[in-house]
This record gives C-alpha cells, sequence and structure tokens, in this order.
C-alpha cells in the first residue's frame, strides 16, 4: 500500500515540530507523573498543529480497535458479509437426514440468536424433522483461539459480565449467554430463560425473588463451569415491570452456539438422535447447503464494534483478517495482532518513534499493545484521505453529545458536536484514557488528533476523570483556535 505523499509530508514536518507545543493540560499531567502520547495533525494543509511525545508508545486499550477497522475496510468492501450454514453430506429419507448435521461458520461477528431460528427455519421448510446423527459445530476459518489474557483466562472457570468472553470463529450473540429475567409478581419467582429459546440448554441453579415495582435490582447472574460444562447462578431481587436482558461469557461460545442451536432445531419440531460435538470437519466440498444466513454487513459490523467498543466482534475480525490472509489458520490473536502491527507501520509512522507498534489483539483487551498519538493519528489520516471509505469509518465514531456513554455527554457546544472520537480505557496493569478522532473546523476543515495517558511506575492510576478532563481541555483549546 502507498503512503500518500501529504500524508508523509505531515510525518516529515512533525521532526521539527516542539515536543512540547500545545497540549499544555496534558503536559501537566505528565508532570503529575502520567506518561502522555498527543498529536494534532490539520489534515487540508498537512501540518502539525501540536504533539507532545507523539511518537512515544503508550498502552492504547480500545483505542486498537480503530487499527482493526481500517485494516478491515482495507481488505474488504464495506458491504462484505459472512455466510453461516447448515450442511450435509448425508442423504434425506423421508423427513430424517441419515447422517450428521454440520454447522459451518465463516467467523461472523455478529451471528446472534435470531439467526439460529432462520437456520433452524430453512431447515424444517426443506421437509427435514429428524436428524439421524450428530449436530456438528464445524469452527472454520480459525476455531477457539487459547486465552491469551488474564481476563479471558479467568472466564474459563466463572463469569459475571460479558466483556471477557473467550473467542471463537462461531459465537452466539458475542459469545455469551444471553438471559432474559422476567418477573411474575411480588413474592413470587422470576423466570430464567433465554433471549431467544423458550429453555436455556445449560442448568440454572437458584432463583431471583420477584419484589415490588418500588424494590431495587439486587439480582445476579454469573456463569460457572464445572466438568467441561456450563451453568448459571442466580438469585437476588428483580422489581415487578422490569423485565431485564444480561449476558454473560460463554466458557466455549462454539460449543455454546452448538447447544442454543439444538435447542431452537427442538423448539422448532427438529429432533437429533445424536450429540452436540466441535471439531473441525475439512471435508465438506460437495456437502448439500440445506440453511443460510448472512451476517451483518462489514460496515455496520465495524460500526457497532466502535461505537459500543465490542471486544468480541474486534478480535473476531482481526483473526478473519489473519485467516484470509494466510492458508494457516491463526491459532492465537497475537498471530492476528502481527498483521495489524504491520499494517500500521505500512501505511506510516513518524520518524523517530520510540518503538515499532505492538498489537497482540485486535480489540486492545492485551494490555501488552503498544501504539503511538504518531500512529493512531496515521490511521485517521489514511482514512480521511481514502474517499471510499471515510465515510464508513467517520460514520462508525461517537459525536460526544450521542455518545452511548455518559462520561462524554457534557462539555462545550463545541466539544458535544464538532468531534467524532473513539475511547479506549484500562484499569490494569496501570490506568489507561485515551481519545483519538476528528476535530471539523470552523472553516468546514478536517483536524486529526489523538491523546493516550498512561499510569506509570510513579502513579499506577491516574482517575479516568482527571485524564479525560486534560484530554479534553486541550481538545477544547484547538477548538476555540479553529
Amino acid at each position: 500500500m502507498r503512503v500518500p505523499a501529504v500524508l508523509a509530508l505531515v510525518f516529515a514536518a512533525s521532526i521539527g515540530a516542539s515536543a512540547e507545543a500545545g497540549w499544555s493540560h496534558l503536559a501537566a499531567l505528565e508532570r503529575y507523573g502520567a506518561a502522555v502520547t498527543a498529536s494534532a495533525v490539520d489534515l487540508e494543509d498537512d501540518t502539525v498543529i501540536e504533539q507532545l511525545n507523539a511518537g512515544e508508545s503508550l498502552r492504547p486499550a480500545s483505542l486498537t480497535k480503530l487499527a482493526t477497522a481500517a485494516a478491515a475496510l482495507d481488505a474488504w468492501p464495506p458491504a462484505k458479509i459472512f455466510e453461516t450454514r447448515l450442511v450435509s453430506r448425508g442423504r434425506i429419507v423421508g423427513d430424517t437426514l441419515e447422517g450428521d448435521l454440520v454447522l459451518e461458520g465463516a467467523g461472523d461477528p455478529s451471528l446472534d440468536d435470531h439467526s439460529l431460528w432462520i437456520l433452524a427455519a430453512q431447515l424444517r421448510g426443506a421437509g427435514i424433522a429428524r436428524i439421524a446423527g450428530r449436530l456438528v459445530i464445524d469452527p472454520t476459518p480459525f476455531g477457539l483461539v487459547a486465552c491469551e489474557t488474564v481476563d479471558r483466562c479467568a472466564a474459563l472457570a466463572r463469569s459475571d459480565t460479558a466483556y471477557n468472553a473467550p473467542v471463537a470463529a462461531i459465537g452466539v450473540d458475542f459469545g455469551s449467554w444471553c438471559v432474559d429475567v422476567r418477573p411474575t409478581h411480588p413474592g413470587g419467582l422470576a423466570t430464567v430463560r433465554g433471549c431467544g429459546v423458550a429453555r436455556l440448554p445449560v442448568p440454572v441453579d437458584g432463583a431471583i425473588r420477584t419484589i415490588g415495582a418500588r424494590g431495587h435490582h439486587s439480582f445476579w447472574v454469573e456463569r460457572v463451569t464445572e466438568d467441561g460444562g456450563d451453568r448459571l447462578h442466580v438469585g437476588g431481587d428483580i422489581p415487578m415491570g422490569d423485565p431485564q436482558e444480561v449476558y454473560r461469557a460463554m466458557s466455549d461460545p462454539a460449543r455454546g452456539a452448538g447447544l442454543l442451536l439444538a435447542e431452537t432445531l427442538h423448539e422448532i419440531g427438529i429432533h437429533i438422535d445424536g450429540s452436540v460435538v466441535v471439531r473441525p470437519d475439512p471435508g465438506l466440498s460437495g456437502a448439500r447447503v440445506f440453511a443460510a444466513v448472512g451476517g451483518l454487513q462489514l460496515d455496520e459490523q465495524i460500526g457497532r464494534m466502535l461505537r459500543y467498543s465490542n471486544n468480541y466482534m474486534a478480535d473476531v475480525l482481526s483473526l478473519d483478517l489473519a485467516a484470509a490472509a494466510s492458508a494457516r489458520r491463526p491459532l492465537k490473536l497475537s498471530d492476528a495482532g502481527g498483521l495489524l502491527a504491520e499494517f500500521v507501520s505500512r501505511i506510516g509512522r513518524l520518524d523517530g518513534a520510540v518503538g515499532q507498534p505492538i498489537l497482540l489483539s485486535g480489540s486492545g483487551l492485551t494490555p501488552q499493545n503498544r501504539l503511538s498519538a504518531s500512529d493512531l493519528v496515521a490511521i485517521l489520516a489514511h482514512e480521511y484521505y481514502d474517499t471510499r471509505h471515510f465515510p464508513v469509518f467517520y460514520g462508525s465514531l461517537v459525536v460526544p453529545r450521542d455518545a452511548p456513554f455518559a462520561f462524554l455527554r457534557s462539555g462545550s457546544a463545541a466539544w458535544l458536536d464538532r468531534v467524532a472520537l473513539k475511547t479506549g480505557t484500562m484499569d490494569n496493569p496501570v490506568s489507561v484514557c485515551g481519545i483519538a478522532g476528528y476535530l471539523r473546523k470552523r472553516d468546514g476543515g478536517w483536524i486529526a488528533f489523538s491523546a493516550i495517558v498512561n499510569g506509570t511506575s510513579r502513579r499506577r492510576h491516574i482517575p479516568l476523570e482527571q485524564a479525560l478532563e486534560a484530554e479534553e481541555s486541550d481538545v477544547n483549546a484547538l477548538l476555540a483556535r479553529y
């Protein structure tokens, strides 16, 4: 890929600029003990406006997703879809499929319980009411990926959240159990069921009590894994009239998808004689396709990944990129992360940058990731100059006034309406607060900016409010000038 000449000039100009120019609030935070990298570039005349340690690589957290989005748009058209299919080599006798039914994945990060119903309905519409074999889950194109972060490794045993779901090529609802909790009557037990199925295909231990409408939520749902199988532990209270959906990470998303599909087939009237097994099935050429469902288009997947900072979508997309680039299946997130780091290096970096970009995941959940403000501005500039993909990329960012996260929805009118950005935060092993995006100038021009604040050995934790206030104050100074 050729770096635009104007972008190369941006980086050349950066060399001579003062490392302490601008970003005064972040400079004060640096003196307080934080590690900081920041840069702002005018994309209309290719000049560096302000920079502070622009080439220093720090932990970017979810700002990593900007690299994943840009690399995906570079590799595929925005309308690309990932198709999941039900196939078999067995023959049909009456209403029976004699042989295994195979769920063949394609690495769709957006596969959900609705998709399973579409597959089941197509299969039932083909006249099949019985599978005289097993339900085989073929985790194409990269299988279940070994955990490489503390969060995901811990989630193999238990989880009371969704962000740490292990990654697999087939995973429903972002690799999570979607649990629908519905109150009944005061003093009665709430119903606990699947969001897309009448009965969860895993055991549920405990009960949730219904209380009056003025009561407070105290219910909890935890997924634990015992003897190789998931089960849900529940308890607490839920008020009348306030049903809730909660997501809990599966320990094995591919197997979980198979169990949910088996239950969906059962509820639509298709009986499976055999068990659910997960294994690659390379001999599917020539198999008959009984059902197929396409996921969200890539542009919509990128939008959801960036706006809601979805770790599962980002890491699955990065593994899809790695699988498409090589005949060898990626077995680790770091295999895919290396491809993303090469992409960032290829589109252009600031001369004199401290170290190369290091990306061990596409989500930023791995704390070993390292990017500089220069790297992130290069990504933003690369997308800005790509007129074919810029509308998708820009439209996937968050305008603070409409942000899904409350901590962004305050500040000056200029901050709320003239900025579109991605955030990145992390708590361990040190705090991270980063922002990167575009500033729309009053004359209609564009500025690309990035700022990252990391804790250090001197001050391991910089409060999110303090870091974001410094970043927002310096961006407001830019907004006032332009």
